[in-house]
């Protein structure tokens, strides 16, 4: 079997993406009622992945995708509580339907109704229902302020309420950023890769694993910097007197999101077998072919296919890695006989 572990509906309905305008607009009238979720058909919702990433997937020889909402649409720099709470819950439960209609192909994975140093209350909650109706895991963005890096670091105290439940509901997360509301940032070539890269250094610097032994987090992207700068990330710990960043790796994974074959040389290269899960980001952030080769950006499988892997290392990467830090998939997986 072969396990997507990242994928995301970028591809919604129409209108959902009215229902978020709608949204944002009464932000700015405190008078205006509070708009209705978005009523969404069966239909609607098969036109909107079967032609995109269900047909991808197969195509490319895939079995199944975690799927989330929309990394950019999580929009966690909108400061309003209740209007992240019900954004969150209407687009879990557009992808909870997506997996519904195809449940061979997808299983869900959540957004958290996070906003700038608010409370993490809601996005506990939102983490305990969506678990509850078959969710295997989540998305943590560690910057909801877009840009400007004002939330505590992945390691203080702050984070620990939504930590605690993680590790209740054996629940890994995704460290994933959302927009970019600074303007020094391009989104998908400067912030996400800062986020990967940073989540990494903090991790680096505390003691998190320490009090949380089991918890466990996927950083896409192939990690921003953190494979091709390993000996850099390695001195850094020797001169700070911490632990190498080797001993990270119990409780931290990466993902294959990484768009041309010496990325993926290098990152297998240097990171274990038994820490690299296959995705492709698809369809996401970059699209289209490369002109040199022919090759999709984001088709990783073939990129992956061409490394000179054992057969137990290429199951580790395409399935077994992924079963093991996301144990809950491997329970839906097991009772639907796979």
């Amino acid at each position: 079997m072969i396990i997507d572990i990242h994928g995301h509906y970028t591809t919604v309905p129409a209108a959902q993406v009215e229902f978020r305008d709608a949204q944002l607009a009464a932000l700015t009238d405190p008078s205006a009622p509070a708009p209705k979720p978005a009523q969404v058909s069966d239909d609607a919702i098969r036109e909107s992945v079967e032609g995109n990433q269900l047909r991808i997937l197969r195509e490319r020889g895939g079995d199944l995708m975690l799927f989330s909402p929309r990394a950019s649409s999580m929009a966690h720099h909108v400061t309003d509580p209740e209007t992240a709470r019900v954004w969150a819950a209407t687009s879990n439960d557009l992808v909870a339907r997506v997996v519904d209609l195809y449940p061979e192909h997808f299983a869900p994975v959540c957004q958290l109704p996070q906003t700038p140093n608010g409370s993490l209350e809601d996005s506990v909650a939102e983490l305990r229902r969506c678990v509850d109706a078959g969710f295997v895991g989540c998305n943590l963005n560690p910057d909801p302020s877009g840009g400007f890096w004002d939330s505590p670091p992945l390691t203080d105290e702050y984070w620990y309420p939504l930590y605690e439940a993680m590790v209740e509901l054996d629940v890994p997360a995704m460290v994933h950023v959302s927009a970019s509301c600074n303007p020094n940032f391009h989104a998908l070539g400067a912030h996400y890769l800062n986020a990967d890269t940073t989540a990494f250094m903090q991790f680096l610097e505390g003691d998190l694993f320490t009090r949380f032994p089991t918890l466990r987090f996927v950083i896409p992207h192939g990690g921003g910097a953190i494979p091709y700068h390993w000996g850099r990330y390695r001195g850094l710990a020797i001169r700070m007197g911490r632990p190498d960043p080797a001993t990270l790796l119990s409780n931290v994974f990466f993902d294959t999101c990484v768009y041309h074959q010496p990325g993926i040389d290098l990152l297998t290269g240097v990171l274990p077998i038994e820490n690299i899960l296959f995705a492709s980001e698809m369809l996401g952030a970059v699209r289209g072919a490369d002109p040199d080769t022919g090759v999709a950006w984001d088709d990783t499988k073939t990129y992956v296919d061409a490394l000179d892997l054992t057969e137990e290392q290429r199951h580790k990467v395409f399935e077994g890695n992924a079963r093991r830090v996301y144990p809950r998939l491997d329970a839906r997986l097991r009772a639907a006989g796979k």
